[in-house]
């Protein structure tokens, strides 16, 4: 799937819009239902504090966002963006009662938020999925406080041999899935294909230390089906 930029951009835009509204469920369908507890060890790691500036890039329907409010008794501060305005909408709607949120359409690759003004960057799920990866990078490092720290969550390269199999097989069923859940082979086959061609965890360190992060780790989840990425900003 050798796209250029703006032909990228207009398949994503086309996959979201087709399961926006059934995005949660597939979500739980795709990982088992694993992706709440990668969601919540993100968090965890994260360990926001009390007014603390967060902005949660690829927000799509706010779980990040939820979970981080949560954990400061919502007493921080959430700049939610998002590319797709059915999800930003499906997001606005679900977590309508948290008054400490702000939302925002825009894509990952031109924040319109001021350089150095958040504690935290969190991409969940959508860093596999923007256009310009680099110009992406390059956003969440601007966007930063100095000491601030940059999270991904993203699916990854698993590790262990016959897991690796296993989840292979259930990988090639996952568009048959989609199109019986959420009316949508195409978006599910797409999602999967792009899953197989993200970057491996080592390669993903690698662009983050490039881009002038330090303290680059990463931790695997359920043996590298998905892994969490971060890296500070310090100058």
């Amino acid at each position: 799937m050798n796209l250029i930029n703006n032909d990228k951009s207009k398949l994503v835009k086309k996959v979201f819009n087709n399961v926006y509204d059934k995005y949660d469920l597939m979500n739980d369908i795709m990982s088992l239902g694993t992706h709440r507890i990668w969601k919540k060890n993100l968090v965890s790691w994260i360990s926001p504090s009390k007014d603390s500036k967060i902005i949660d890039v690829a927000s799509g329907t706010g779980d990040i966002a939820r979970l981080c409010s949560a954990n400061t008794n919502n007493n921080c501060e959430i700049t939610c963006v998002e590319p797709n305005e059915k999800m930003l909408n499906e997001g606005k709607k679900k977590l309508k009662d948290l008054n400490n949120l702000r939302w925002i359409l825009s894509p990952a690759e031109n924040l319109p938020v001021k350089n150095e003004t958040f504690d935290y960057y969190i991409i969940s799920f959508g860093i596999r999925n923007v256009t310009d990866i680099e110009k992406s990078l390059s956003e969440a490092y601007r966007v930063l406080k100095n000491g601030g720290r940059f999270f991904c969550l993203e699916f990854s390269k698993v590790e262990n041999e016959m897991l690796r199999y296993i989840y292979k097989r259930y990988s090639q069923i996952i568009p048959s899935i989609g199109k019986f859940v959420a009316g949508s082979e195409m978006s599910y086959d797409y999602l999967i294909k792009s899953i197989e061609r993200f970057y491996s965890q080592e390669e993903l360190a690698k662009k983050l230390k490039t881009k002038g992060f330090v303290d680059v780790e990463h931790r695997n989840l359920t043996n590298g089906v998905a892994a969490i990425h971060t890296g500070w900003k310090i100058e």
